[in-house]
């Protein structure tokens, strides 16, 4: 090709991997030569001359959870059209495989960028991601890394939102369930909801009352068991629940349903996400883009890698990435919110 072409070796080869030190008339003639050779660039072998992997590390707390799958989804389909590959590294919600994942060798050349979605860090962690030297980006809540970009919604503001649009349906009485405080990776995205609940009591004239928030899972059956035993507390029961997830909003359903309450009439319930499943339910929620940002923070990824990515990046942060792209999140009505009886 290189005869035909009547260029060097070297010449071609960078040419054909997109170099701008090739001249456009010179790129025009080693195309044309490969063209007429039938030659197909090996992306693997490309990637290998080039010291890339074409590999991006993904890390999630749990990959069950609807949150991480749906982000993962979402990041996997936008490498895959920009032609790279996702390594997952699913930590299970245990704090030894963080630890593993974080602080050893497992990352080094094995890819070329790192993405933690949700994913707390202890300053070890921070360290070892240093001494890499990859571009990465985070996801949602967590901890920031410096000078990585990081995706996510407001949460306090998606916690607040829910419970103005409880305050503003009359109620007044309104529970709160979130997450396990005892979660061996100090998942922090409850934290935020549990400030933005508190937040919009205090603006309402109303005190937090501590026998109305429960801590469970991030689950179906911890949202149900945190209802339970909210209603087992005595006193009078509340006439509304945030629910820090649609999963748990989706538990407090079936606990208020099994303790012979109805939904809305005797207990509002609200939740955060809109979940796949919220409007077959008929859930009210505070609808955060999962997917969008997995794929806007897969498009800032790829940038720095050179990487020939879908469309512009949407949204603003700082030249150093110390500016987190914020992603707007809506208020959803459906049928399990409703004003109290008394109204």
């Amino acid at each position: 090709m290189a005869r035909l072409a009547g260029v060097s070796t070297a010449t071609v080869s960078r040419a054909l991997r997109g170099l701008p030190t090739v001249s456009a008339a010179t790129r025009r003639r080693v195309l044309a030569a490969a063209e007429q050779l039938d030659y197909e660039v090996s992306p693997s072998a490309s990637r290998l001359a080039g010291g890339r992997t074409g590999t991006v590390a993904v890390v999630v707390p749990r990959i069950t959870r609807w949150f991480f799958s749906t982000v993962v989804e979402a990041v996997e389909e936008y490498l895959h059209d920009s032609g790279y590959d996702l390594l997952l590294y699913n930590l299970g919600g245990r704090e030894q495989v963080r630890q593993r994942v974080l602080r050893t060798a497992n990352l080094h050349k094995r890819v070329d960028a790192i993405m933690l979605v949700a994913t707390p860090l202890r300053p070890a962690d921070l360290t070892a991601l240093a001494s890499l030297d990859l571009p990465g980006v985070t996801i949602s809540s967590g901890s920031r890394v410096p000078r990585w970009p990081c995706v996510r919604i407001d949460d306090v503001a998606a916690a607040r939102t829910a419970t103005r649009h409880l305050l503003d349906l009359g109620h007044q009485r309104i529970a709160h369930i979130s997450g396990d405080p005892d979660d061996e990776l100090a998942f922090t995205t409850h934290l935020d909801r549990r400030r933005g609940y508190q937040a919009e009591l205090r603006a309402a004239g109303l005190r937090p009352d501590p026998s109305l928030d429960v801590e469970s899972t991030f689950t179906i059956d911890g949202g149900n068991r945190a209802t339970a035993e909210l209603l087992a507390r005595g006193g009078p029961p509340p006439t509304a629940i945030v629910a820090a997830c649609d999963e748990m909003a989706m538990g407090a359903l079936t606990a208020l349903r099994d303790a012979g309450l109805r939904v809305p009439q005797d207990v509002s319930v609200i939740g955060i996400d809109d979940h796949d499943l919220a409007g077959v339910l008929g859930l009210s929620t505070v609808t955060q883009p999962a997917a969008e940002q997995g794929r806007l923070a897969a498009r800032i990824l790829l940038d720095p890698l050179g990487a020939r990515t879908l469309g512009p990046v949407v949204g603003q942060r700082g030249a150093d990435g110390d500016t987190p792209v914020i992603l707007p999140t809506r208020l959803v009505v459906r049928d399990s919110t409703a004003p109290p009886r008394a109204h």
